[in-house]
This record gives C-alpha cells, structure tokens and sequence, in this order.
C-alpha cells in the first residue's frame, strides 16, 4: 500500500511577530502617524477635563440675611475683602447682597469694581467702573441711562436679597425689624403718605 502522498501546509506566521509589523507599517506612515498623535491629544484632553470638573469649589457658607440701611462709606466695607467675604451692591439707590455671585462682583472678579460701592452710573453708561463720590445722585444720566439703570435694578431685586437703602448725606436709616415686611416700593410709600396727609 502506497502512501498517502505528503501534503505540505504553510507554516502559520506568527501573530506577535504580524502584529509588529502592522504596527511598525502604520507608524512609519507620515498621514497614520500623525491621526496617532491627533487622537492621543484629543483623548488627553477629554480626560483632562473630565478629572477637572470633579474640583469643584465647595459651596460658601450661609450667611445670615443683612437687612439695614448704609451709607456709601459702610457700603465700602462689603467689597468681599473681609472674613466673612460678603459682597454688597447699591443700585438705583438701593443696597443688594450679592455675595451668591462673589466670583462675579468679590475680589478678582469682572465685575470686582462694583463690590462694595455704588453701581448704578457704571451700570447705565455700560462701564465696569464705580462713582467715587460720597453720593451720586445719577441727575446727569439721560433718559435712556436712567431707564437701564431701573432694569439693573429689578434683575437685581430678582437674583439677590435686598439689604436697605442707599443712604443721601444727612439721611437717617431706616430701623428694621425682624416682622416688619420688605418696603421697598418708594412710590407705595409716597401714595401712603398722601392719603394720611
């Protein structure tokens, strides 16, 4: 009986030894090469700022709600520079805490010129800077700047608590008490006096 006649099968390359060279063939292509690095920068990023996201600030502590009235220099004194770190603003005559949005009106911030002082002329003339003045009364404001500066107002009255009144020289504070609800409308309080009058 004759034997089966030899059948030769290829010998099987080996994998370890394919795969580098698929990988030294795609590496020495300049267009490959250059989608490796693009791709490894993008993935960089994108893991970059996902792990940066996770720091994120703690919240600041609660503080207790302000309510009186001030003149401009104790107004000065709530720029966000002080322990406490509370931040007021006065606008249109009228003392809001914005100590919620420090990152926008503390220390650093963009709008860090208004902290503390009165925001009313900077905020009608569309600049980021304060009035230097003991009081400004905005008289020399057009129509159209005294029209922004009642917006400002009633975005603020909106987003942050209202403290008091902007004190004119020689005005006397109001004294709040803790049950006494906010009056804040000067003309509901005009028409009041009239109809006792």
């Amino acid at each position: 009986m004759e034997s089966p006649p030899e059948i030769k099968v290829p010998e099987a390359e080996n994998p370890s030894g394919a795969s580098s060279n698929f990988f030294y063939d795609f590496l020495t292509s300049p267009v490959e090469l250059l989608l490796t690095v693009v791709i490894g920068v993008l993935v960089y990023k994108l893991l970059k700022s996902r792990f940066s996201r996770v720091s994120v600030e703690a919240p600041a502590p609660e503080l207790p709600k302000l309510r009186k009235d001030m003149a401009v220099a104790e107004l000065r004194q709530y720029d966000g520079t002080q322990p406490d770190g509370r931040v007021l603003v006065a606008v249109n005559g009228w003392i809001f805490d914005v100590t919620r949005g420090r990152r926008f009106y503390g220390p650093g911030g963009p709008y860090a010129a208004f902290g503390g002082k009165d925001a009313s002329r900077g905020l009608a003339t569309f600049s980021v800077t304060s009035s230097d003045k003991e009081y400004d009364d905005l008289s020399d404001l057009n129509s159209m700047e005294m029209e922004s500066v009642k917006e400002w107002e009633a975005q603020f009255r909106e987003k942050y608590d209202l403290v008091g009144k902007l004190l004119k020289p020689g005005e006397e504070p109001t004294n709040y008490s803790d049950e006494e609800p906010e009056d804040t409308d000067t003309s509901a309080a005009n028409t009041t006096d009239k109809k006792e009058d």
